[in-house]
């Protein structure tokens, strides 16, 4: 994924009305469906502690309701494995290219 204009976040709300800012990390589409990677947007200020449980990679599936495109979490654990796996792959194939 291209930082060429910089880094895209998104502010999502969770099942308790709290809004989270996430980072865009990588998209990647799988057996016809569009997964995306973010971690948990943290100013400096706030400085993020790594083995907190709210800290981490963030795997959302892009869904279509009502005509509408939303972000919605995954169905299985299984499918979570699968994708998180595959994200891990490219995340490690771009460290080695560069």
């Amino acid at each position: 994924m291209s930082e060429e204009f910089g880094p895209n976040f998104i502010t999502v709300t969770d099942e308790d009305g709290n809004d989270i800012e996430l980072e865009l990390l990588d998209v990647l589409e799988h057996n016809g469906q569009t997964y995306m990677a973010f971690f948990p947007a943290v100013l400096e200020e706030d400085e993020a502690d790594e083995d907190s449980d709210d800290y981490g990679m963030v795997i959302l599936k892009s869904i279509t309701e009502n005509g509408e495109e939303l972000l919605s979490t995954l169905d299985s654990e299984e499918e979570l494995t699968e994708v998180y796996d595959l994200f891990m792959e490219m995340l490690f194939q771009d460290e080695d290219e560069e």
